[in-house]
């Protein structure tokens, strides 16, 4: 006999700025961000005899589990393993990708069509951004265009790949949390309206610097238009997250990342995380060689990622099993 057995990798991603938080222009939020190849939840799931679902995270599994089983109509319970999982709120989109994970796993097994944005929804994910939905489904660097009238994720307006010889240079504070949850939302609410005029700006780098600078592979354009953006952005939720940066040892690290000739730093989301981009593998091995060397990478955990321009891997394979012998 054979046993069906799913296997998805989900990429992280990183959030490089909004485009609207106040809502001025008429749809709320708004974002650019990019898929990485590293680091990735990954999990594995197969019909059983019994729910056991096993690994980091296994409670909020358990419940998107339970929720796409509620929505599919189905009575098949399940054996789910969480093999490895992004670091849950670094800023890297750990919750939307599990939960689209989970929900990508159990369509596959069980035979059922895709619906990326439409499980984004029924899970919880994708209130402000599209952009976790999207990379689960393509990769690349994206543009979302905001939160309008309808209850589904932001749709996505501008989708470009990401220059296979560039680098991004993650850094991560294991030791520090972004905002989330509640926290997150009373956070939102108390902070005061976004100014209009940096709405317009940030939206002009975007169209006129960002995406034309990743076009034409010009890091330096890219670089200068993603770190005015994230100057502006952060110092908006500064009030929030103590700073611009949530993390006093991560901003220490990427002003020297920036001192030291890498391009676009700033902070994914709440953070921790922050980032830097480098024209090539070398040079961000020189960067992060250097940090080390001046200590400024001290109690972090600096890393070397790639653009992903794929989507999430979803494989399903068929594994022999041997009837026992009596």
């Amino acid at each position: 006999m054979t046993e069906d057995v799913v296997s998805v990798s989900a990429p992280a991603r990183l959030h490089l700025g909004f485009l609207d938080p106040g809502g001025q222009s008429g749809r709320r939020f708004g974002g650019i961000g990019l898929a990485l190849d590293g680091p990735s939840t990954r999990l594995s799931i197969r019909r059983a005899g019994h729910d056991r679902v096993e690994g980091a995270d296994a409670k909020r599994a358990t419940e998107h589990l339970a929720a796409m089983r509620r929505h599919l109509s189905l009575d098949q319970t399940h054996d789910m393993t969480i093999e490895e999982i992004i670091p849950a709120h670094a800023g890297l989109g750990s919750g939307t990708q599990l939960a689209l994970a989970v929900a990508a796993g159990v369509r596959a097994l069980e035979g059922f069509p895709t619906d990326y944005a439409g499980d984004a929804t029924r899970l919880g994910r994708g209130n402000r951004s599209g952009l976790g939905a999207a990379f689960f489904n393509q990769g690349g660097l994206a543009v979302d265009g905001g939160k309008g009238t309808q209850d589904r994720p932001p749709p996505i307006v501008s989708r470009f790949a990401f220059p296979t010889d560039w680098r991004v240079i993650l850094v991560l504070d294991p030791r520090n949390v972004g905002l989330h949850g509640p926290d997150e939302i009373a956070a939102f609410d108390a902070l005061p309206p976004f100014p209009e005029s940096e709405t317009a700006e940030i939206c002009r780098l975007v169209l006129m610097r960002t995406l034309p600078g990743l076009a034409e592979e010009d890091i330096a354009a890219f670089g200068a238009s993603v770190a005015t953006i994230q100057e502006m952005v952060g110092g908006h939720f500064a009030p929030a997250q103590g700073g611009v940066f949530t993390s006093p040892r991560v901003a220490r690290a990427c002003t020297f990342l920036a001192a030291a000739g890498a391009h676009g730093i700033g902070q994914s989301s709440w953070g921790p995380t922050g980032f830097a981009f480098a024209a090539s593998v070398e040079e961000a091995e020189r960067l992060v060689a250097a940090a080390r060397a001046e200590g400024a990478a001290n109690d972090l955990d600096i890393r070397i990622v790639v653009g992903r321009n794929l989507g999430a891997s979803v494989e399903r394979t068929s594994r022999r099993q041997l009837a026992g012998i009596g």
